[in-house]
């Protein structure tokens, strides 16, 4: 006997009462799946959509590139300098692929390569010398060089300042910011402090009044700081 018979025969010892009972639980039944399937399909949606975001990393968290590259903290123009750290990326060649710092002699030292000045070249100009020396071995190459780190800028604060020595040179930094990380002591002549900078093998002194500059006075005297810089507070 299949389903269909005993369906009818199951249908013929019911009463009619019964059997208008079972029509409306069936009926009640398919209406509430057809309500509830697009809920189902509209969560399951969400789910997917949630998935996909967490699974994605996020760049600005993770300060890297779409490429998962280390985003590049100097710009195309800046100039490499000794104790600068660099990620040296060759398509296709990890084993070619390094982190590492530029020696105090300006050189780094790569696999293959040994020795390859560093230190006066733009990022832009260090990749155009490795992938030519790299010819020799590579076919293509194709050089990225980022810079990671900028050890190399600094300038320096001595004084009547809280905190002497050496201040890394961050970009466009001015003196006025110099010193508020310095900070100063209780005998400190802020009318009287200047910067000493070397320009063309000769020194220079340049005047900075704090008291007028942060009066908003002598704005000019708010220069921005090259590297090696000295500012002396007396």
């Amino acid at each position: 006997m299949n389903f269909g018979e005993a369906g009818a025969n199951f249908a013929g010892t019911m009463s009619a009462g019964e059997r208008m009972k079972a029509m409306i639980v069936v009926a009640v039944a398919m209406l509430l799946g057809f309500a509830s399937a697009p809920l189902a399909a509209q969560n399951a949606a969400k789910g997917k959509q949630k998935s996909t975001a967490d699974s994605s990393p996020s760049q600005a968290s993770s300060g890297q590139s779409f490429s998962g590259q280390p985003l590049s903290v100097a710009g195309p123009t800046y100039v490499i300098g000794a104790d600068d750290v660099l990620l040296i990326s060759v398509w296709k060649e990890p084993d070619l692929t390094i982190t590492l710092p530029v020696r105090p002699d300006g050189n780094i030292s790569m696999p293959l390569l040994n020795d390859v000045p560093a230190a006066g070249l733009s990022p832009t100009q260090l990749a155009a010398s490795i992938t030519e020396k790299l010819k020799r071995y590579v076919a293509d190459p194709r050089v990225t060089v980022i810079v990671t780190q900028i050890n190399s800028q600094k300038v320096y604060v001595t004084g009547e300042v809280l905190h002497t020595g050496a201040i890394q040179l961050l970009p466009n930094m001015t003196v006025l910011q110099a010193l508020a990380d310095a900070g100063f002591t209780q005998f400190a002549n802020t009318k009287g402090i200047y910067v000493l900078r070397d320009e063309n093998g000769r020194q220079q002194k340049i005047p900075v009044n704090y008291k007028r500059l942060v009066k908003g006075q002598a704005i000019d005297q708010n220069i921005i700081l090259k590297p090696g810089d000295t500012i002396v507070v007396p």
